[in-house]
């Protein structure tokens, strides 16, 4: 049902967390993977582990916010596979701060990785994907994009800026069999908030009705959704994975 066996993905910011979750899930279903990440070590990391799982990987370091980097990074991953059937923009940064203590190079680095990297990635792989007539592209939001945030003016603003990008581009890709949706994830398990106090911890949980904080596979099975047949007639979604924490 999934026909997503021998198929090739690539997904920025795979060197950890999320990203390299949606690597490893997407190995599972037979899906090789080009992972790409600011962090070398990162990615070698991580595309051993999708080598292990039996699919096809490649590591490639690069800077998503610089336009000739990407192109490159590009070029290397259909010198490596023929098609890209899949893109999921995951990179993301943040350098909180409050809104009036906060610097240009807060907002803007955050605006740039978080924004922009995924404009030069989705431009670059479009490209491809408009002449096979055929792609899934998929970026990871968040729900502060949809509800903001104290002290992530910032992040908020890009994440939304994310959800608008991605309906501009499902609505001007479907003419060529191309699906771009969003996901919006709450509060995810990570080394950071495993570092939380149970108080902080506590406050947390208590505004997720299912109880608990999400983990970077309930996020990467929805993006194998979205990008298998069985999520074929989705396009210019966002959808939540928040555990109810946000309920339109």
């Amino acid at each position: 049902m999934l026909e997503v066996e021998g198929k090739t993905a690539v997904i920025t910011g795979a060197g950890r967390g999320i990203g390299r979750d949606i690597a490893l899930v997407l190995a599972e279903a037979g899906v090789s993977s080009a992972v790409v990440d600011i962090d070398p070590g990162g990615v070698e990391e991580t595309a051993g582990m999708v080598k292990e799982s039996g699919a096809g990987a490649k590591a490639l370091r690069c800077d998503i916010t610089d336009p000739d980097e990407v192109k490159r990074c590009a070029g290397e991953i259909l010198e490596w596979k023929d098609q890209v059937h899949f893109l999921v923009n995951n990179a993301g940064i943040t350098r909180d701060n409050l809104l009036l203590r906060m610097k240009d190079r807060e907002w803007e680095d955050v605006l740039k990785v978080n924004l922009t990297g995924a404009f030069n990635f989705t431009r670059a792989i479009a490209r491809h994907m408009l002449k096979k007539r055929f792609g899934r592209i998929v970026n990871i939001a968040s729900v502060i994009g949809l509800i903001g945030n104290a002290g992530q003016a910032n992040y908020a603003a890009s994440k939304a800026g994310l959800i608008g990008f991605t309906r501009s581009v499902a609505r001007e890709l479907a003419p060529r069999g191309i699906t771009a949706n969003a996901i919006a994830p709450g509060f995810i398990q990570t080394a950071m908030t495993d570092k939380l106090s149970e108080d902080v911890t506590a406050s947390m949980m208590g505004s997720i009705p299912l109880g608990r904080f999400g983990t970077g596979r309930d996020v990467a099975s929805i993006v194998l959704f979205l990008l298998s047949e069985l999520g074929s007639y989705v396009t210019g979604q966002v959808i939540n994975c928040d555990g109810g924490m946000v309920m339109d």
